[in-house]
């Protein structure tokens, strides 16, 4: 090769190099798509929602929330596997998304382990068991001892089959070895009504969903599946301390990239991600929704998937749980 080949060669490298740095302090330089794969107006999407405002104004660039409901999250997080990895499309993943829809679906058109960078954790709901009023226990032992003498075992609602909530109640039949016999809805809200109408008389709640109806009476909690009391449930116990060891249970989420999206995008995203989470406004508003903020790194969010992704899929298989 000529001196002045050699030359131009390297020129367009050092060029293409210098571009690649200026195209990384640039990002982002236009919105980002955040799609939610629940509806809008949901827990998911007011997250969502009240995160990526304190994100943009870190990051300089609107961030558009784009709802892409259906298949337990599925839709929504196939969308953005197979999405341009340029940093300017992300996904909530949660409980399903990430450690249950791989056991519960055979033709799951992604893959959690392979498909996806993390950014970091949002978010997470505890579980709490609640009964109707008119149930006659007030506390763990209690729930045991009424559960263990119905002869037809004792019915509860979730949100449909392999649910956090269902996951949660597995769990708990399978540390108690109670008869309890599933009866799964289209969505948390009318299993909800339905424990409060008295036609089941029990279910595990998520926090965000339960804490109105148990502020006003119409739902009894018994304990909750989260490793401390709730801060706006003080008085009502663990699990854990109830007696059942290791017991916890949350419906969580976090934020995912497509595949190989690159580091300097993933990083600026993460910053700003905890930027947002570790805000007094978010907070203040995720503790009005019974949620906990939990922040983290891109590792972090790794490390507590892998570790649900283990739990749940062991329950769901020894439990023989499918859906089609």
């Amino acid at each position: 090769m000529k001196l002045s080949q050699c030359i131009a060669a390297a020129t367009a490298l050092l060029l293409s190099l210098g571009g690649l740095g200026a195209h990384a302090q640039d990002y982002p330089d236009r919105s980002i798509e955040w799609v939610v794969p629940y509806q809008a107006g949901g827990g998911t999407d007011i997250v969502a929602r009240t995160v990526a405002e304190k994100m943009s104004a870190t990051l300089g660039q609107p961030i558009v929330i784009a709802n892409k409901p259906g298949a337990a999250t599925a839709i929504g997080a196939a969308y953005v596997a197979r999405a341009k990895p340029d940093g300017y499309v992300m996904v909530t993943g949660d409980t399903a998304t990430l450690a249950a829809n791989p056991f519960l679906y055979s033709d799951l058109a992604y893959d959690p382990a392979k498909d996806f960078d993390s950014v970091g954790l949002l978010a997470r709901f505890a579980m709490i068991l609640v009964v109707n009023p008119s149930v006659p226990v007030h506390n763990l032992k209690e729930f045991i001892d009424w559960a263990g003498k119905q002869k037809d075992g004792v019915s509860y609602g979730t949100p449909g089959a392999g649910s956090p909530h269902h996951l949660a109640t597995e769990l708990f039949k399978q540390k108690t070895g109670l008869n309890l016999v599933h009866v799964p809805y289209r969505g948390a809200a009318p299993a909800v009504q339905d424990v409060m109408g008295g036609q089941i008389p029990c279910m595990f709640v998520d926090s965000a969903t339960g804490q109105q109806f148990i502020a006003s009476g119409m739902l009894r909690p018994i304990a909750v599946a989260s490793k401390q009391r709730l801060a706006n449930l003080p008085d009502v116990p663990t699990l854990i301390e109830s007696g059942i060891d290791g017991f916890e249970a949350y419906a969580w989420q976090g934020l995912l990239v497509p595949k190989g999206t690159p580091k300097e995008a993933v990083n600026r995203l993460s910053t700003a991600l905890r930027g947002a989470l570790n805000d007094v406004d978010v907070r203040a508003k995720f503790a009005g929704m019974g949620l906990e903020a939990i922040p983290g790194t891109p590792a972090e969010m790794d490390a507590y998937a892998e570790a649900e992704r283990e739990k749940w899929g062991k329950l769901i298989d020894e439990a023989g749980i499918k859906v089609q």
